[in-house]
């Protein structure tokens, strides 16, 4: 990745924007949503700052008190850049091309706030209310993990997608989950974008990844950070963990 997405809070945090114009207002905007306290260059406190005009002496300055730069339309000076945003609180969405075209960013933008019900804030409340009575369901986290992983799922009792996901209802029917699950996925190509829409799915969800040596890591970027990654030339072991597991072939095998 050619940087690492992250999500800054920035309540009652004074954040540094200079410049004047459309671009700074809109910037401005922007700060005040995420409680930011907007401020001059001169600001001592702030370690964040947005320039606007892509003054290139004003961030030549302002990295040399160590204040992280984001300069408007000037990606090679940029310590970070700001993402286009799709919101539905507290479900944050952003979309970023490293400066590459701030146009794509907003035109994915727009197809994704057409996808994305106006409710998903709530749902997302919802499971964040919910987490005393799931570890009660689910006392092992994997065994957690999984059991929301496959009500989230299309189709699944509290898809988002769906009609009025309900979460006290999909908890009162006592779900169970399995406590251990191999999923097979055979893959046609090396590229990721040939994954199947239900493999891709899996493999955002599995909890270790069984794979031969010659799967391309570009397939295997697309499983959780956290899964564990486990070469094995003759196939998953019989015996299988707690959770989902995946084994990933390549075409070749």
């Amino acid at each position: 990745m050619h940087s690492l997405p992250v999500f800054l809070r920035l309540e009652g945090r004074a954040v540094i924007l200079t410049g004047s114009g459309a671009a700074a207002d809109a910037k401005c905007r922007l700060l005040e949503r995420a409680g930011a306290r907007v401020v001059g260059e001169d600001d001592v406190e702030a370690r964040v700052a947005v320039v606007s005009d892509g003054d290139a002496a004003v961030v030549a300055r302002l990295r040399a008190r160590g204040v992280l730069v984001n300069a408007t339309d000037k990606p090679d000076l940029c310590d970070f850049t700001l993402p286009a945003i799709v919101d539905r609180d507290p479900v944050l969405i952003a979309i970023g091309t490293g400066g590459a075209s701030a146009g794509l960013a907003a035109a994915l933008r727009q197809r994704i706030e057409a996808l994305l019900p106006s409710g998903l804030g709530d749902l997302a409340r919802a499971l964040f209310a919910a987490r005393g009575r799931l570890r009660d369901l689910w006392p092992d986290a994997g065994a957690r993990r999984q059991a929301i992983g496959k009500a989230l799922a299309p189709g699944g009792a509290i898809d988002p997608m769906g009609f009025d996901p309900d979460v006290d209802f999909w908890l009162a029917e006592n779900p169970e989950a399995d406590n251990s699950e191999l999923y097979l996925v055979r893959l046609s190509s090396a590229d990721p974008d040939d994954l199947s829409v239900r493999d891709a799915r899996m493999l955002a969800l599995a909890d270790r990844v069984y794979h031969d040596g010659s799967v391309a890591p570009a397939i295997l970027d697309r499983a959780r950070a956290d899964a564990e990654r486990i070469i094995a030339a003759d196939g998953p072991p019989e015996r299988l963990e707690t959770g989902l597991s995946l084994w990933v072939s390549s075409a070749a095998r």
